[in-house]
């Protein structure tokens, strides 16, 4: 039994069983992924996989048994080649960070020039997704450590952390009719105008559909967008309002447009830090954390890890 061994049937289960793709993510042969995993068969005197002809189609019982051992092997190497880079070289290697756009371009950026001037020879990446990419991308191992608003805490295979919570604002152009309100706007007013905002399961749409929901008010959603910028675009060209994140306004930047606070209105978000059950981080990514999320110390977060503390909630924006 190998490594190689392993790695096949974890990723021929992570890829549909598509073992041209597990071929191509493991850079070898079709033909090859298949002896690997035949021979790990016949080690283990056991079908790992129902196959239709040459197919594999899904896993047998003995399969399902099987495979989060697997995770937890692969996943124990790993935190083992980690242990032995850190203590060679504790200020050299790479930091994967996945996170949405909103949290990658108006919350990271302080954090990632921090943590540069710190770690000058660590690498690091940033890969920007969808809520569920970000999960995905933490659970496959691409990325140490994940940064989104909506779905890592319903992951069980993941520790999340509260980072900071955060509030909705009403984006407009100068001159709305809303902007000569002398109390704060109401959602019945809101609803008289068409609205640009977050597409479904992106920065805290759910509380947005949940507040006219409970209001028996249905709004025209004429434009829905993965990020702030499309919308305030959208915006200054006079099609409508929008409802952003309120870090994603910025007075200087976004001059041509006004805000009013939205608080009132909707539900508190909860950015959250997610990370691999079971992972072992090296020093410096605690250090990123930390630069990100002040209250996340390295303390903090290995109880998180260990699961023996309660959550620390950080601050509010």
């Amino acid at each position: 039994m190998n490594f190689q061994q392993l790695r096949s049937l974890r990723e021929a289960t992570r890829r549909g069983y598509n073992l041209t793709e597990v071929a191509a993510m493991m850079h070898t042969s079709q033909p090859g992924v298949s002896r690997q995993i035949r021979e790990l068969e016949d080690e283990l005197g056991v079908e790992i996989f129902i196959r239709a002809g040459k197919r594999l189609t899904g896993l047998t019982p003995p399969g399902e048994t099987l495979l989060p051992i697997v995770e937890r092997l692969l996943l124990e190497a790993d935190n083992l080649r980690r242990v032995g880079q850190d203590y060679a070289d504790s200020a050299q290697g790479r930091l994967s960070i996945a996170a949405t756009h909103s949290q990658a371009r108006y919350a990271l950026p302080h954090a990632v020039r921090d943590f540069r001037a710190l770690f000058p020879d660590v690498t690091l990446h940033l890969h920007q997704g969808s809520p569920r990419q970000v999960a995905d991308m933490l659970l496959s191992g691409e990325a140490d450590i994940g940064v989104a608003t909506e779905a890592l805490s319903s992951h069980e295979a993941l520790v999340t952390l509260s980072c900071y919570r955060w509030t909705h604002s009403i984006v407009l152009p100068h001159g709305h009719p809303l902007l000569a309100l002398q109390a704060p706007v109401s959602l019945e007013q809101l609803a008289q105008y068409p609205i640009i905002t977050y597409e479904q399961g992106y920065t805290g749409r759910s509380h947005i559909d949940q507040a006219f929901a409970r209001a028996g008010l249905v709004p025209e959603i004429v434009l829905t967008a993965m990020d702030a910028d499309v919308i305030k675009t959208y915006v200054e060209l006079g099609m409508s309002v929008g409802i952003v994140a309120s870090i994603a306004f910025d007075p200087d930047r976004d001059r041509h447009l006004q805000a009013l606070d939205a608080r009132h209105l909707f539900a508190l978000n909860v950015t959250r830090l997610g990370l691999r059950k079971g992972v072992w981080l090296r020093g410096y990514a605690y250090r990123f954390i930390e630069a990100f999320a002040p209250t996340l110390t390295m303390e903090v977060v290995e109880r998180a890890l260990r699961q023996d503390g309660p959550e620390p909630w950080g601050d509010h924006i």
